[in-house]
């Protein structure tokens, strides 16, 4: 008996279109008719198929135990009713009914190809986590489909069936791309959705950069030579930090090239964005001296309990080791990890000029800044409290606060906030009065 041509043409596409072999056919197959079946006759209904894919025939059978007392009718027949059929049914013989497709009814027809469609999806889904899970960091290219609201949908070289799209945030803004423009990105992350499996891309990430890098540069591929850290400003600055596993490879010299060709390939997929490459070290002074090239280093100091570093630059260097905007101190920051202080030789000379900056205060100061608050006159006892419970007891803990500080401590209301700033200006006028006297 033929099938239903709705269901024989789903079964056409999908072998076509989806590669798939005889038993995950059937599966599909029985799974979707399954569905009809249950639709009709109830959740347990049981069935035997026959499928011939080269004619396009499709057998139905239900079969039905004989039984005394019916306990599911989806699966079950009496004993009166079956020997209507066959007077030699006996109490446990099994019912064979051939069910013809065109009794299914258009809604079950559909349900049975809704169900085929569905499988197939979920084998897609399946196919989609197990290619990419392990490709996140790695780069993949294919085609802008379209542009909406800001982000891009990309069509992938290499597996078209998953989506995959580039946030607003995930872009460099520098560039800008059209429909059916090739485009190179780099795996950031798998994101579930109720569609299954969605790949998020990113070219604004430092992993791009980094995966650029391992693309262009066979050390890193082969593990000799491995990115450490990295800082990055989209479209401005990249830093990184290079180290090697073998002693007489220099793996700045791998990243930069033979006349600078391998990091120059990186710019140039960047838009000309600047890329300092630097040694890593595990030693923060050395390290913190090396992030902040181009500049040139004179000292540095470092204070391991505050994860700072203190460094001292000539003068026709400090503007160098700032940067833009204060670009190339922030990313050196992000980059060894350790807020970076710096310094002009001048002024660290006028400081003292011998060892680090970070000594303590004068004893007098010291001894100031330990006093405890409760030993202060104007401070209301509810303003104390506060204080109190948000770990702030001694006048060194709100010496230096500015009204956002003090709006953050827990209870705090606007007059109490008034009345604490007033009580510090008050205090560090009279220092300063005092200081102008001695001064003078």
């Amino acid at each position: 008996m033929s099938g239903s041509p709705e269901v024989l043409s789903a079964i056409r596409e999908l072998t076509t279109s989806k590669q798939l072999d005889r038993a995950e056919l059937l599966d599909l197959l029985r799974d979707g008719i399954h569905a009809a079946l249950a639709r009709r006759f109830g959740p347990n209904v049981r069935f035997e198929l026959e499928f011939d894919e080269l004619k396009g025939d499709i057998k139905v059978v239900r079969l039905r135990q004989v039984v005394e007392v019916i306990e599911d009718p989806s699966w079950q027949i009496l004993l009166e009713e079956a020997q209507y059929e066959d007077p030699d049914f006996v109490i446990g013989d099994m019912l064979e009914e051939e069910v013809p497709f065109a009794d299914f009814g258009r809604l079950a027809v559909q349900a049975a190809k809704q169900r085929i469609i569905q499988r197939v999806r979920e084998g897609e889904r399946t196919r989609i986590r197990d290619e990419f899970t392990s490709k996140v960091g790695e780069l993949l290219s294919g085609e802008v489909q379209q542009i909406e609201r800001g982000k891009l949908v990309i069509m992938l070289n290499k597996f078209r069936e998953a989506e995959a799209i580039i946030p607003y945030r995930e872009q460099n803004h520098r560039e800008k791309f059209h429909q059916g423009d090739t485009i190179r990105a780099v795996l950031k992350r798998l994101e579930e959705t109720p569609k299954g499996p969605r790949l998020i891309l990113s070219r604004g990430d430092p992993l791009f950069v980094k995966a650029l890098f391992k693309l262009e540069v066979p050390e890193i591929q082969q593990g000799i030579v491995d990115i450490r850290a990295w800082a990055r400003e989209v479209g401005s600055r990249t830093k990184i930090a290079v180290i090697s596993r073998d002693d007489a490879i220099d793996p700045v010299g791998a990243c930069v090239g033979l006349k600078g060709s391998r990091v120059q390939a990186v710019v140039n997929e960047l838009g000309g964005e600047r890329i300092d490459i630097v040694p890593w070290s595990p030693d923060p002074e050395r390290f913190a001296r090396l992030a902040l090239a181009p500049a040139r280093v004179a000292k540095v100091f470092s204070d391991p309990a505050s994860k700072t570093i203190q460094a001292v630059v000539d003068e026709d260097q400090l503007s160098l080791a700032i940067g833009r905007n204060g670009q190339n101190v922030r990313l050196a920051s992000e980059l060894t990890g350790w807020k970076i202080d710096l310094y002009s030789s001048r002024e660290w000379l006028e400081r003292g000029g011998e060892g680090p900056l970070f000594a303590p205060l004068p004893p007098e100061d010291e001894a100031v800044g330990q006093i405890p608050l409760t030993d202060l006159q104007g401070l209301s006892p509810e303003l104390l409290a506060l204080l109190n419970s948000a770990g702030m007891q001694t006048l060194s803990d709100v010496l230096d606060l500015d009204r956002e500080d003090i709006e953050k401590v827990p209870g705090m209301t606007p007059e109490r906030t008034d009345q604490l700033l007033s009580f510090l200006t008050e205090l560090t006028t009279e220092e300063g009065n005092e200081d102008a006297g001695a001064a003078g």
